[in-house]
């Protein structure tokens, strides 16, 4: 029924929860669903497992239920949109309704929690019982929001019940006296009540902003009786997730809140929100202001409920601080421009750089780009267009050296930025990429001296970066950088196995040098045995290829904190060794695929072929 189904329990008493479904979203209601007689046959899309019309509403605890429907309902009950949880807390003692705190945390498992048969307490006779649950653990969300991923393992709690006498005392009734912290939802139950939005804070130090992905009710919350909008401001407030928050800055003041008391936001007919805020953002200054309402623009903009142009901060009173429009606050935007207007770059089969047009139905013929690099004068194993599309680096046929050069005029080879001493060619240096700052990265693989290197702004002395997570062993196989330049989406390699990992970029100012570093490394693919390809596809989400234990190889949409849903998989394509994607919806995904040479992949179609004689295709970055 619409999310996780529970009905291999059903010889434990499990209690039936009640379930809407709105109006005929799902064709299982009387009298939604007609069959035609006539037409044309069409196709259907299914419904989302994560569907946000399926509402769920708990059912409160019947008289002198036994513990095992006690149990199975309190589970139920976990995943409605009850304001406050009221009736899950029928089904607990008084203390541990007051002590249960389910904004705390949710912790997900791919399915609802398993109750196995109650285990009678021996000390207590009948008076308590315990109910172990289990599960497979694969992610938890801490109360700043924060979806933290890993590996499916082992879950394992316990729920207890103790009798205790009835409201009018002449009868006991069972209830539940301990119980797990927070929610606990299988990952259906989770995506149908969550959606995940990013939050946005300034790099460090800089005057763009920098995605920080969070979960907040679909609906009003049950705790704070919130809706999405007023949720997303609150948590935009409350300031970036633990893993985030050392590499970037927000505008709002310390202790800077709502309004007491304002649980909804909404429009006026101008499409502009006013959010009033607590007295600590009073006293700041105008430009200030501006990147405070920037951070809000550019944090309501992933809310498809609400179409914001404007925002508008005011003091308590309802007095206006300042006013800024989308317009305005793109100046702050990781990358500028639409991403229709982007187009792909690859590698012919001799290492020269091509420009392909493949936003229209027809794809043009590619051009060789200006330059070595398009004249063939230094044939190259890979290649990183830097995002303003004016300079692109490369690593030369050999894998040995890493050579920047002009794509808008012509000029002579330059000498390499950066050369690996290894011996083999596939121990050598990787693809490069770039960032929104203008600078280089890229990985040597050298085993006898594996690093991370940065060539700032491409031209300058190479700097080695600190990874202390780099142990013998262990190599980057390839690294593509954030447009905003404080997050990398490496491919690890340890042993035979290679994970996608997330790390975090930080600089330190040591006088008239900057130390970097990547820091803080987290799976973004933890359900995946191994990765071959990954792009930047958005301010917070990858495109990935790679296979789940024993599954063949997928093409799938990820969030940076490893966070995916059922409709995130791509149309199937064999042998994909590479893939790259816009920075937005405009322009199409594009891969290598085997014997199929350059492909793409525009929004709403299949794989159709471009280039059946290239290879490596990369935007941007």
């Amino acid at each position: 029924m619409g999310a996780d189904s529970r009905e291999g329990h059903a010889g434990r008493g499990r209690s039936v929860r009640a379930v809407v479904l709105s109006a005929c979203g799902v064709l299982v209601v009387t009298g939604c669903a007609t069959m035609p007689d006539s037409g044309e046959v069409e196709p259907v899309k299914g419904a989302n497992l994560g569907d946000s019309q399926v509402r769920v509403y708990a059912v409160a605890p019947r008289e002198n239920a036994d513990p095992d429907e006690i149990v199975d309902g309190f589970l139920e009950a976990m995943t409605s949109d009850d304001p406050g949880f009221a009736t899950a807390r029928k089904y607990l003692t008084k203390n541990a309704a007051r002590s249960w705190k389910p904004e705390q945390s949710i912790t997900v498992l791919t399915t609802a929690p398993d109750r196995e048969p109650n285990i009678r307490n021996g000390d207590q006779g009948d008076q308590g019982r315990a109910y172990p649950l289990s599960g497979r653990k694969i992610a938890k969300v801490d109360a700043r929001h924060a979806y933290q991923p890993n590996s499916p393992t082992q879950y394992v709690q316990s729920i207890h019940v103790v009798q205790q006498p009835s409201a009018d005392g002449k009868t006991k009734e069972w209830r539940i006296d301990s119980l797990p912290s927070g929610l606990v939802l299988g990952e259906a139950d989770f995506l149908r009540n969550y959606r995940s939005v990013n939050k946005y804070y300034f790099a460090s130090g800089e005057d763009w902003v920098v995605a920080d992905p969070v979960y907040i009710r679909q609906r009003q919350d049950p705790v704070t009786k919130m809706d999405p909008v007023t949720q997303t401001v609150k948590a935009l407030l409350e300031g970036p997730t633990n893993w985030l928050k050392s590499a970037v800055d927000s505008q709002f003041p310390s202790g800077t809140e709502l309004k007491a008391g304002v649980t909804s936001l909404t429009t006026d007919d101008q499409s502009t929100l006013k959010v009033p805020l607590n007295a600590k953002a009073e006293l700041v200054g105008a430009e200030a202001c501006r990147r405070m309402a920037a951070q809000l623009l550019f944090t309501l903009g992933d809310l498809t409920s609400v179409r914001v142009e404007q925002v508008e901060l005011q003091k308590p009173n309802g007095d206006p601080l300042c006013r800024l429009g989308k317009g305005q606050a793109a100046e702050f935007a990781a990358v500028r421009g639409t991403a229709s207007e982007e187009s792909p770059y690859f590698l012919d089969e001799h290492g020269k750089l091509m420009k392909l047009a493949v936003q229209s139905k027809e794809t043009d013929e590619p051009d060789a780009v200006p330059g070595p690099f398009g004249s063939g004068t230094t044939p190259l194993r890979s290649v990183a267009v830097d995002r303003g599309e004016t300079r692109a680096a490369g690593v030369g046929a050999t894998g040995r050296d890493l050579f920047v050069s002009s794509i808008t005029t012509e000029q002579d080879p330059l000498p390499a930025v950066l050369t690996s001493k290894a011996v083999r060619p596939e121990d050598r240096l990787s693809a490069p990429s770039w960032d929104g700052r203008g600078d280089l990265w890229v990985a040597d693989r050298n085993p006898a001296a594996a690093h991370l290197w940065v060539v700032p702004d491409g031209s300058g002395e190479p700097v080695k970066v600190r990874t202390p997570w780099l142990r013998e062993g262990t190599r980057v196989e390839a690294l593509r950088v954030s447009a905003d330049g404080v997050r990398i989406a490496l491919l690890v390699k340890q042993g035979e196995r290679t994970t996608l990992q997330i790390g975090r970029v930080e600089r330190q100012k040591t006088g008239a040098e900057t130390e970097v570093s990547v820091e803080g490394l987290q799976p973004a693919a933890p359900r995946m045995e191994s990765v071959t390809a990954v792009s930047w596809a958005g301010p917070s989400r990858l495109v990935v290829v790679g296979k789940e234990a024993g599954g063949v190889q997928q093409i799938r949409y990820l969030q940076t904190d490893g966070s995916t849903s059922a409709s995130s998989v791509l149309p199937g394509l064999n042998g994909v060794s590479s893939v790259t994607a816009p920075n937005g919806d405009g322009a199409p995904v594009v891969a290598n695929s085997g014997n199929d040479g350059i492909v793409r992949l525009a929004p709403g179609t299949n794989w159709q072929p471009v280039v059946k004689a290239g290879t490596l295709p990369v935007y941007p970055g």
